[in-house]
């Protein structure tokens, strides 16, 4: 019996970036299409199939331990980019910006997808989302370069709409204006878990 059911949420593809240096700067640079290998998307410097685990792992695993990669992509919904900077009061916030990779547009709520969700997309690649990219500092400090006195209060008004990192289950290439939809695992609340807190 399968486990993952397609659901009627169909998306585009609206943006398509990467960051081929993310020690020199956060920003990603745009392309029209990409290539997803299950290293992640080629040219971007999350890539790899392992990875040093950082700060949203920090209670995991001492920091800079090899884990597996399942933060090769950041994916963000237009929607929820949109609503950001209406609250910020700023024109627009762009996606390369923040170091976004790709920009989905018709995926109501995308920071709630939940964990283990597949995109599929019409070309035949996929993509596992992994779980919710919270809002950071440095995304705040990009924003602060381009709309002085308004990018700090981005990781706030960001918290619950940052988006969601992900890793290729199916290679392929993704285009611009793509459509990409939405599979989603069985949903339960592990209540275990709220009984016995940390």
């Amino acid at each position: 019996m399968p486990i993952l059911m397609p659901t009627n949420i169909v998306g585009r593809v609206v943006g398509l970036f990467v960051n081929s240096d993310r020690n020199s700067d956060l920003e990603s640079s745009a392309r029209e299409r990409i290539a997803a290998s299950y290293a992640g998307f080629e040219g971007e410097d999350h890539g790899g199939l392992t990875r040093p685990s950082c700060s949203r792992v920090k209670l995991q695993y001492k920091r800079g331990t090899e884990i597996r990669n399942t933060r090769q992509i950041s994916i963000l919904g237009q929607e929820e980019l949109d609503a950001v900077a209406q609250e910020m009061r700023i024109d627009r916030i762009n996606p390369e910006w923040i170091g976004a990779n790709l920009i989905l547009e018709g995926v109501p709520s995308l920071t709630q997808v939940p964990p283990s969700s597949r995109l599929i997309f019409e070309g035949g690649a996929s993509l596992v989302v992994d779980m919710e990219n919270g809002p950071c500092r440095f995304a705040a400090e990009q924003i602060e370069r381009h709309r002085p006195g308004k990018g700090m209060r981005f990781a706030k008004i960001a918290d619950g709409r940052r988006g969601v990192t992900a890793w290729v289950e199916k290679t392929g290439d993704i285009a611009l204006g793509e459509a990409v939809r939405l599979h989603i695992p069985p949903q339960r609340i592990y209540e275990p878990a709220s009984k016995a807190p940390a």
